[in-house]
């Protein structure tokens, strides 16, 4: 059953008489529960995908439709309000609030999301309940990633919108974050979306979009993607 629709999706940026067409008569569809991936090299449009989904940014010209509602036409109200319920974002770098303890920068979402799910649950999703009380400057770089995927979690997301989610990680935090985010399409039925350049992520994808010069230039759905252990990084 598909959650997202894009619908020949163009997004255009002008700065005076120029025009920078980021996307390109898009259009595709993402199934619920999957685990998908956008790849691309740098300034394909991937991000500014992944920005209009998150209903961050809307189109120049066509529709998106998410749970079934067009979310193209939607007001700025609209839109948080769309943002606060349906989506959740992890980018590459964590944005936690350093003044908040571990606990209380996941339980902050409960005051935006209507159906907040409870934070010490999501930290021990993420396998940190140690560490409720430590403030983000006495965490790794990994566990300050697993920490925002508890954050966004927490939201309760039909769809968690992932920015280049190990960029800033080693190899092997990477891999223990992406089996996280795995986990959740495989055993919770949330549609997970990363937008990436890594090839070997794609690997692990039910569906691959691959993005260049804002236009798509293959989707692939697999029949059996490999599980995370299975990938040779």
């Amino acid at each position: 059953m598909s959650i997202v629709k894009f619908e020949n999706v163009t997004r255009i940026y002008k700065s005076g008489e120029h025009e920078l067409k980021a996307l390109d008569d898009v259009s595709f569809n993402l199934d619920e529960g999957k685990f998908v991936v956008i790849l691309g090299p740098s300034g394909a449009g991937k991000s500014t995908l992944l920005n209009m989904l998150g209903g961050l940014d809307s189109p120049t010209e066509g529709t998106i439709t998410v749970n079934g509602r067009d979310i193209s036409t939607l007001s700025d109200n609209e839109l948080a309000d769309y943002r606060a319920a349906t989506v959740g974002f992890v980018f590459q770098f964590y944005n936690l609030i350093p003044t908040l303890t571990v606990y209380e920068n996941v339980e902050l979402v409960s005051q935006i999301a209507p159906d907040a799910l409870d934070a010490k649950q999501m930290i021990a999703e993420v396998g940190l309940s140690d560490h409720l009380h430590n403030f983000p400057s006495e965490l790794s770089g990994g566990e300050q990633q697993r920490i925002s995927i508890a954050r966004a979690l927490a939201k309760n997301p039909k769809i968690l919108l992932c920015d280049e989610p190990t960029g800033a990680l080693d190899s092997e935090t990477g891999v223990r974050v992406l089996k996280l985010l795995l986990g959740m399409a495989r055993n919770y039925g949330k549609t997970i979306v990363i937008v990436t350049h890594n090839q070997s992520i794609a690997k692990m994808a039910d569906t691959v979009i691959r993005v260049k010069n804002g236009k798509i230039r293959e989707i692939i759905n697999q029949d059996r993607p490999l599980g995370v252990e299975e990938v040779e990084w």
